[in-house]
């Protein structure tokens, strides 16, 4: 062998071992660069702490419904009147607050003690208060995430805070950044306060939330946790499927705040990420299989699912926005217009504002 060739061959990269280490070397940087776009996001899971801290606000939601109704609450108020609990659950700043402002406090209200406002934002999201009527309305909050039961959490979150704040909250509807009001206040106020007689077609108190048992996809999301995990407590037959958006009475609020035998099975991760949309699930199971003839099986949030993108709704853009598109979000199957429409992008809150007094709030 010639010196010179004995020179190079210790460095010779056609060694199939450099190959390899090169190649690694190379490749290190971009699996890290790419990794948490290419795999699978790990979902969030309720740990330890969280349960027990959600399950002390439960216990003191659930003892505050001893005192009776007319109870001073911590805002001061002495209206014998039921009022509505607005909750919203967000994870960015409320870009329609301005709507939402004219909603609660119109010119010459006479309203504006038959409300209460709530939010749970998530704390990783570094969302700002807008002031206004929103203003200290934020509660304790913990982290929230699609396709994980932290998102039930939350909702359970915001009921039982706001069954504790207030013992004249008589509905809760829960709504989110992207939700906007289809009608005045007054509006609202009298469609779900309005006398019930036996002539109507429901003579009690309903909660609007939607229940489906028929869809597609039923059994891909009832098995997302794996075959047989749901059972005994929840057998196919009894699962749901609805909105995650809804107005509960408050006797189902504290349905949802006492339950224990559906929330373990719902807690649980999904193995399917895909198919898991739990605060779509149990909602609607749990309220289903409690009291079947006290849900409307019907949401008056209105949601365009044609062309949804990654299991998110229709969002509408500015170019939309007209007072054909709010009188066609309010129409609906049942004998209730919807009250609320989702999904709009945040740039519609301009040509939202212009017709506000004139078409949204008019009545």
């Amino acid at each position: 062998m010639k010196l010179s060739e004995a020179l190079i061959l210790p460095c010779d990269f056609t060694n199939t071992p450099f190959v390899l280490l090169f190649a690694l070397l190379l490749t290190l940087p971009l699996l890290i660069l790419f990794a948490p776009r290419i795999l699978p996001p790990k979902r969030l899971t309720i740990s330890l702490p969280d349960e027990l801290d959600d399950l002390a606000l439960f216990r003191r939601a659930l003892r505050s419904t001893l005192h009776p109704p007319g109870s001073v609450s911590r805002l001061g108020s002495t209206n014998a009147k039921p009022k509505i609990a607005f909750l919203f659950l967000t994870n960015t700043d409320l870009h329609f607050a301005p709507i939402w402002q004219k909603f609660f406090n119109p010119a010459n209200s006479n309203h504006r003690k038959l409300y209460n406002i709530y939010i749970h934002a998530d704390p990783d999201s570094d969302v700002k208060s807008p002031g206004g009527v929103f203003e200290n309305r934020f509660i304790p909050a913990k982290k929230t995430q699609r396709s994980s039961p932290t998102l039930i959490s939350a909702a359970r979150r915001l009921l039982a805070t706001a069954v504790v704040d207030d013992p004249l909250n008589a509905y809760f509807a829960l709504v989110s950044q992207n939700c906007i009001p289809l009608h005045s206040f007054r509006y609202v106020y009298k469609t779900l306060f309005q006398p019930r007689t036996e002539l109507t077609r429901f003579p009690a108190r309903l909660s609007f939330i939607e229940v489906l048992s028929e869809e597609p996809q039923m059994w891909d999301r009832y098995i997302a946790r794996g075959k047989n995990v749901m059972l005994p407590e929840i057998p196919f037959d009894k699962f749901r499927i609805g909105s995650q958006f809804y107005i509960l009475t408050r006797s189902h609020s504290l349905t949802v705040i006492k339950d224990r035998k559906l929330w373990r099975k719902f807690r649980l991760p999904c193995l399917n990420v895909d198919s898991c949309y739990p605060e779509e699930h149990y909602f609607p199971t749990l309220l289903s299989m409690e009291d079947p003839k006290g849900v409307s099986e019907y949401t008056l949030t209105n949601v365009n699912w044609t062309g949804s993108v990654d299991g998110h709704p229709y969002t509408y853009s500015p170019a939309e926005v007209s007072p054909e598109l709010i009188r066609k979000l309010r129409v609906s199957n049942s004998s209730f217009s919807y009250l609320f429409g989702r999904k709009f992008s945040p740039d519609c809150l301009p040509p939202l504002m212009d017709m506000a007094e004139k078409v949204i709030f008019r009545e």
